[in-house]
């Protein structure tokens, strides 16, 4: 299922603010590590991060997810100069081809990358609501647990986003039953009930949660 017309694809991306040369090399050489990958972020999605990470004025940001650094250049760029983005992710390989476009940015000062399962790192975070804004983009199994860990770290309208919450339209499949589906689903319907935010549900790409802390 094709949330928005293939036909406007090149529309949208071409009425955003367009890549530098920094993203789009960093899109080349994905695709050529990973030919028609689907783990790295559209260019609209970016600078949607971007722009809403400024827009919250966010300091401190945590992303669960990095894969070759995408949406990390995108946040951190939304950053002050002297903001930090943690960034999670497994992969030394290619959290390595990240690492060289962040500096390539000019942005490894803001860059905290913890190399470990994502659920430990969060754990091992100070337990005080401090994280401004937040990104989810990782193994749609541990969505739940990632989610849970956020929330109470986020201060009072901070702002949480969930990629890929959707799952190409197998949300509203009953026969989508694999165990990604089922806890996107299980996510979705967590913060729909969740008193301590207020969310909304975009259909950007494949699905993009906004749901903020209510103060």
């Amino acid at each position: 299922m094709d949330i928005v017309s293939p036909a406007l694809d090149d529309y949208l991306l071409a009425h955003c603010t367009p890549a530098d040369d920094i993203l789009r090399d960093l899109v080349e050489e994905t695709h050529a590590l990973v030919p028609g990958t689907s783990m790295q972020i559209t260019h609209d999605e970016g600078e949607f991060l971007t722009m809403l990470v400024r827009l919250t004025g966010a300091r401190t940001a945590v992303e669960v997810g990095v894969f070759t650094g995408y949406s990390s250049v995108c946040i951190a760029r939304g950053l002050p100069a002297d903001g930090r983005l943690i960034a999670c992710d497994i992969s030394e390989e290619w959290t390595s081809v990240a690492r060289r476009y962040w500096q390539r940015a000019g942005l490894t000062d803001r860059i905290d990358l913890r190399l470990a399962p994502a659920d430990e790192t969060l754990r091992a975070l100070p337990g005080e609501p401090f994280v401004d804004f937040a990104f989810i983009d990782a193994d749609k199994e541990g969505y739940p647990t990632y989610y849970e860990e956020l929330v109470p770290r986020l201060r009072p309208g901070g702002l949480l986003v969930l990629d890929n919450v959707l799952r190409t339209g197998r949300v509203v499949d009953p026969e989508a039953q694999s165990p990604a589906d089922v806890a996107i689903r299980r996510i979705n319907d967590r913060i729909t009930a969740d008193d301590r935010m207020q969310s909304v549900m975009l259909p950007l790409r494949d699905g993009v949660t906004l749901a903020r802390k209510r103060t």
